[in-house]
């Protein structure tokens, strides 16, 4: 899968390293050249200057071939515009936007953006997880396929405890992605044992959150 992500501040920086990381081809795309030169050195040659609103630039960064575009930039209309582009003139099949102001949000949905992650609300997820009556976080509603991303911390009488995932009776259509552990990100296998206080971030469909939350929290 060959992902372009646009806008190389601290959003961009983790989310392409995390990909990379992750063996995905990855480019990204950033308009500050000093930027440009430290994660070159970091990353290689995944790395472009340039304005990612411009045809020209996402067309020299292979969004013609491209799966994925996503767009983290600071700027709600740059990050519209790279969306749009790729979408309508480089028919890239997802694009993902970030949304610095929610009441736009709205609108980048009603203008077919797949995607759009506000970091206002991000940010209310993660004080949402602070409070130890909310240990089930719903982070994420995906368009057209009635999905959400969701985290829980599991309890410590949690049935899952102790269990390696493969054996784990999870409803069905829910996948976990990931398992947050003392602050180290696990990428889970079927043998990965599931320990009482991990975070699980798993996609499910949505009328199966409230049998994940009971399985893992209640």
């Amino acid at each position: 899968m060959y992902i372009i992500v646009v806008g190389g501040g601290k959003v961009g920086y983790y989310l392409t390293k995390t990909l990379v990381h992750e063996g995905y081809e990855v480019f990204l795309i950033e308009k500050n050249p000093i930027k440009c030169q430290i994660y070159a050195e970091r990353f290689g040659a995944v790395v472009m200057q340039g304005d990612g609103a411009e045809a020209a630039i996402l067309e020299a960064a292979g969004a013609g071939r491209a799966d994925v575009v996503i767009a983290v930039t600071g700027d709600d209309e740059d990050n519209l515009v790279i969306c749009q582009m790729a979408k309508e003139r480089f028919g890239v099949a997802r694009v993902i936007a970030r949304v610095n102001n929610p009441k736009n949000e709205e609108l980048f949905r009603k203008l077919g953006i797949d995607v759009t992650v506000s970091q206002t609300n991000v940010i209310l997820s993660i004080i949402e997880q602070q409070i130890p009556e909310r240990p089930f976080v719903h982070l994420l509603a995906l368009r057209h396929a009635d999905l959400a991303i969701v985290e829980a911390k599991v309890s410590d009488d949690s049935p899952v405890v102790n269990q390696p995932i493969e054996r784990i009776q999870f409803p069905p259509e829910v996948n976990v992605t990931a398992v947050l552990r003392a602050g180290d990100l696990i990428i889970p296998t079927g043998q990965t044992v599931i320990r009482a206080g991990d975070e699980i971030i798993a996609v499910t469909k949505r009328e199966r959150e409230e049998e994940l939350r009971h399985l893992l929290v209640d």
